[in-house]
C-alpha cells in the first residue's frame, strides 16, 4: 500500500518525539509540526485506521509494527541524506529541509546507492585519519 508524504511525516514526527520522551500525545506532535490540533487529530485517526499506530484511552500514541518500519525508513533516509548534503557543503538548515522533501520521493535503488556510496567515503577518512 502506498502511503503519502504526510502520514510519513507524521510516524516519522512520532518516532522522533518517542525517541526524546516516554509517552506521545497529539498535542505533542501538533507542536512539534506547528500544525493545529484538529489537524493532528484527523491524521492520527487515519494513521489508527490504517493500523500504523495505536492510541490508548489516556491518548497516548505507538507505532504499531507497520509504522515504526516506515517511520525507521523515512528517520534513516532523512539523517542520511542531511548528513550527506552538509559533507557536500550545504548548511545544515538548508540540508535538513532539502533531506526532508527528498526522503519521501528518492527510490530505494537511488537511496541504497547513496548509502553505499557515503559509507564507502567514510571508510576511507577513517583510513586515512588511522594511517
Amino acid at each position: 500500500m502506498k502511503i503519502h508524504e504526510s502520514a510519513e511525516n507524521y510516524l516519522e514526527t512520532i518516532l522522533v518525539i518517542g525517541n526524546r520522551k516516554p509517552q506521545v500525545r497529539s498535542i505533542d506532535i501538533a507542536n512539534e509540526l506547528n500544525f493545529s490540533k484538529p489537524s493532528v487529530s484527523v491524521a492520527m485517526k487515519n494513521l489508527r485506521l490504517n493500523g500504523y499506530i495505536q492510541m490508548d484511552h489516556e491518548g497516548f500514541i505507538t507505532l504499531t509494527p507497520s509504522g515504526k518500519a516506515i517511520a525507521d525508513k523515512i528517520y534513516e533516509r532523512h539523517r542520511l541524506l542531511s548528513s550527506w548534503l552538509e559533507q557536500l557543503g550545504v548548511d545544515p538548515k538548508t540540508a535538513a529541509e532539502d533531506a526532508c522533501r527528498m526522503e519521501h520521493v528518492i527510490s530505494s535503488e537511488s537511496f541504497e546507492a547513496i548509502k553505499k556510496h557515503t559509507h564507502l567515503m567514510e571508510e576511507k577518512i577513517q583510513s586515512a585519519k588511522e594511517a
